[in-house]
């Protein structure tokens, strides 16, 4: 089967441009695949953080002849352009990652010319992060809806999803397959080694603390300011440090300030940058938990990251977090937006020395999520 994929991929940086790199990764066990990436994914303007480039080599690396960086989100008449160029290679299944409707006229346009004019009976897969995103603007149903169109099948990774894809599918074929784990950042270190590395690269000693991890971007719904306001009350019981890492997506002054209204400096360590990926292994293994504290969700790649490394998780129920975090198993269920609540879970967890149980349990329940089974999936989806 002749695939191509069309999205984020290297040089852009970010978790849908790992996504998409395993994905071409495990595709091409079997298939030919292709990436056509972004020269542009936004204007500069729209996006929030330092730079949309990888600093750094990917821990996937797409070959240079399978990665053609030839689309630019902004110009229509790019899109004219880069549908014909993937029309020429006559694709039998075209692949977008869905997460914004701003994509949503660029995917639309470039699929209806695909499928004008390739030679093969071209069909369009979605894989839906989100269908309504977090952060709501004015024209996301229109975008949404003028993007499925064109769509033949779906796929999404949460029941939050599924339910959002009813309002815009029209009936449309699709599956449910939970997020894969990300097992692309290395293998898990020891505490000792990776609290040794920590150090030594970004100067915050751990050495013999507790931890609990906060990670990734930073933005609103992700609820930072909450754990940031359970850490007083965690700290009444057990002695530990936040570690906190992440690029801010906003206002990084605010949460800073929380940090110091509470007094909380020498208890909350933060990264507060974009880390390469080969870094990100030694701050998963030298935390004891990864707590998210989000206000909102669909699903998240942070839990497949913890699970690679065997890590608990300590989340919200909200959107798809509980289909996947199994409570009092892999990690503890909590009500979001509740200071009081994730102190109690961060109490407990260590109170009932719930590590080494939750831990083995995590390393089970990833067997559910690996690449193979998201692969086997997609093609029992469109019946190849």
């Amino acid at each position: 089967m002749k695939i191509i994929i069309a999205g984020t991929a290297f040089p852009m940086r970010g978790g849908i441009a790992q996504y998409n790199s395993l994905m071409y990764k495990y595709f091409s066990e079997t298939d030919d695949v292709k990436v056509y990436s972004f020269k542009r994914q936004y204007p500069e303007f729209l996006f929030p953080g330092k730079t949309q480039f990888e600093q750094g080599e990917p821990a996937v690396k797409i070959p240079e002849d399978k990665n053609v960086i030839s689309i630019d989100s902004v110009n229509p008449f790019n899109w004219l352009s880069a549908g014909k160029k993937i029309a020429a290679e006559n694709p039998d299944l075209l692949i977008f990652k869905y997460w914004i409707p701003y994509f949503g006229p660029c995917f639309a346009v470039i699929s209806y010319i695909v499928k004008k004019f390739s030679k093969t009976d071209t069909k369009v897969l979605y894989i839906c992060d989100n269908v309504i995103p977090h952060e709501k603007r004015f024209g996301d149903k229109f975008f949404t809806k003028l993007a499925f169109s064109q769509g033949d099948y779906f796929v999404v990774m949460s029941k939050t999803v599924e339910e959002d894809l009813k309002l815009f599918s029209k009936g449309k074929p699709y599956k449910l397959i939970p997020h894969p784990v990300y097992n692309i950042f290395g293998d898990k270190v020891e505490k000792p080694e990776a609290k040794d590395f920590i150090l030594k690269e970004y100067g915050i000693d751990l050495q013999n603390e507790k931890v609990i991890l906060f990670f990734g971007y930073i933005r609103k719904y992700k609820g930072l300011n909450y754990l940031i306001d359970a850490m007083p009350e965690i700290l009444k019981k057990v002695k530990l440090k936040l570690l906190v890492v992440g690029e801010y997506y906003g206002d990084e002054e605010k949460y800073r300030e929380q940090i110091r209204s509470l007094g909380l400096e020498e208890d909350i360590k933060v990264v507060s940058d974009f880390v390469p990926d080969s870094n990100v292994k030694y701050f998963f293994s030298a935390s004891d938990v990864v707590v998210l504290p989000y206000s909102d969700a669909t699903q998240s790649g942070i839990i497949q990251i913890a699970y690679h490394y065997d890590k608990p998780v300590i989340a919200t129920d909200v959107g798809g977090l509980a289909e996947v975090v199994r409570n009092n198993e892999t990690g503890l269920i909590i009500e979001p937006k509740n200071p009081g609540a994730i102190a109690k879970a961060v109490t407990d967890f260590y109170d009932k020395g719930l590590e080494e149980k939750f831990t083995s349990n995590a390393k089970e329940e990833k067997k559910k999520y690996t690449w193979e089974n998201f692969v086997a999936s997609v093609k029992e989806l469109i019946g190849k």
